[in-house]
């Protein structure tokens, strides 16, 4: 079981590699500003249990910055973890549609704690919004369920 832990984190991390280079791709590409929901989202996440994070002004907000992508990580890892033990338990589709899933999976996991917090509403967002938080998590599900699938067959 272990090893379906580690090989399901590794896959999320590769995963998480592949939705970054994808949204820093896109952000070269159209010189759009990187997004700041998920700081927005650390800083309310924080601040609602008690321990907001310390500092002011360029430094707070660099640690929010840093602790937003932190977290993205660490969802991404986690849904890596979560897919494997899945995998593992029989739940298995082939590449593409497992791939698919995965990356909506991972896309509800952030984009649903943000619009239940207010930072962001996806009902609001433009096609173009919606394409640069599709693309990356579909690229994230493809390489995450695709990594799950090849250290099943190694093991």
């Amino acid at each position: 079981m272990i090893q379906t832990l580690v090989r399901g984190g590794a896959a999320g991390a590769a995963g998480t590699t592949a939705l970054n280079a994808a949204t820093y791709a896109d952000m070269a590409l159209r010189g759009r500003p990187s997004s700041g929901t998920p700081a927005e989202a650390v800083d309310k996440m924080t601040k609602e249990a008690g321990h907001p994070v310390p500092g002011s002004g360029e430094n707070r907000e660099n640690r929010l910055s840093g602790l937003g992508a932190l977290s993205g990580i660490a969802v991404g890892c986690g849904i890596g973890v979560a897919v494997s033990v899945l995998h593992r338990a029989g739940f298995r589709m082939p590449w593409l549609p497992g791939g698919v899933v995965t990356g909506a999976l991972a896309m509800a996991a952030t984009d649903l704690p943000m619009a239940r917090m207010g930072v962001s509403d996806p009902r609001e967002w433009s096609a173009q919004d919606w394409a640069s938080d599709a693309v990356p998590h579909l690229l994230y599900g493809l390489v995450t369920y695709g990594m799950v699938q090849a250290a099943a067959r190694r093991a």
